[in-house]
């Protein structure tokens, strides 16, 4: 696992949140994907800087007419390649592949045959 996502209808008030909870520090900014959140509404966590140092990097976003959701993202070499294995296990592709703007990171979700939405990362 790379990446986690939490997306709800109020990403300041969900960081403020869980900035209390866990004491975590946010950079706010945009997200790979407008699918996932509208530009300047992501929160970046550095895993990092998080507990002991351990955890993996994510991010908090969503807003107005975003589907509510906590995601992970698996890294995989290739996402279209994943997509494309998902599917015909099976899944759904919901999203991507998705280049992040000026990036290297490429970025999909499908669900699998119960529904659960799953993210792929991988080079672009």
């Amino acid at each position: 696992m790379v990446h986690f996502e939490i997306i709800g209808n109020d990403p300041a008030a969900l960081r403020s949140y869980y900035g209390d909870l866990f004491d975590w520090e946010f950079r706010t900014g945009d997200a790979v994907t407008e699918a996932v959140s509208p530009p300047g509404a992501y929160g970046f966590v550095d895993g990092s800087t998080t507990g002991d140092g351990t955890g993996i990097n994510g991010g908090v976003g969503g807003g107005e007419g975003y589907e509510r959701r906590v995601l992970f993202y698996v890294d995989v070499p290739d996402v279209e390649s994943a997509l494309r294995r998902a599917e015909s296990l099976g899944g759904t592709r919901r999203l991507g592949p998705e280049r992040a703007p000026g990036g290297d990171l490429v970025i999909g979700h499908f669900t699998d045959p119960e529904g659960n939405l799953i993210g792929v990362a991988g080079p672009a």
